[in-house]
């Protein structure tokens, strides 16, 4: 079923490449405060630039807990079998949240190509965390 390049040197299943970008991707409120933190005179000018409303960059850092819990545990996902095992329905459901949230967004603000861009990938990403095998298999820690 998988080759033997897909286990690392403890037999365990590797990741899929396309989950740790989802992750990121689920996590671009931190790594748009990381981006402004380096960039210190224009830092609040950056987050003020994606983020008007301070209430929504607050709002917005929530769903990247997930994320950066699941990219924490990756490496050691075998000492915690049974949360690595629930991370991905977590994972599943901020991802559902993340998407029901841009949507309620095109209610209150006028329709752009980021937005219509960031609904597309927050479809996409939904349907390939709740339909990849490998990543099904990643997280039932599939041992070689």
């Amino acid at each position: 079923m998988y080759s033997y390049n897909d286990f690392d040197s403890q037999g365990y299943l590797k990741a899929p490449v396309l989950f740790w970008a989802i992750l990121l991707f689920q996590a671009r409120t931190w790594v748009l405060l990381v981006i402004a933190g380096a960039s210190r005179e224009q830092g609040e000018a950056i987050l003020k630039g994606f983020y008007p409303d301070s209430d929504y960059f607050w709002l917005g850092l929530l769903p990247g807990i997930p994320a950066a819990i699941a990219f924490l545990l990756s490496g050691r996902r075998h000492l915690w079998p049974r949360l690595w095992r629930k991370l991905r329905g977590v994972l599943i459901l901020t991802q559902l949240l993340l998407l029901v949230w841009q949507c309620s967004g095109l209610a209150d603000d006028p329709l752009s190509g980021i937005t219509i861009l960031l609904l597309v990938i927050d479809i996409l990403a939904l349907w390939w965390l709740v339909m990849n095998r490998k990543l099904r298999d990643y997280f039932a820690l599939h041992h070689e």
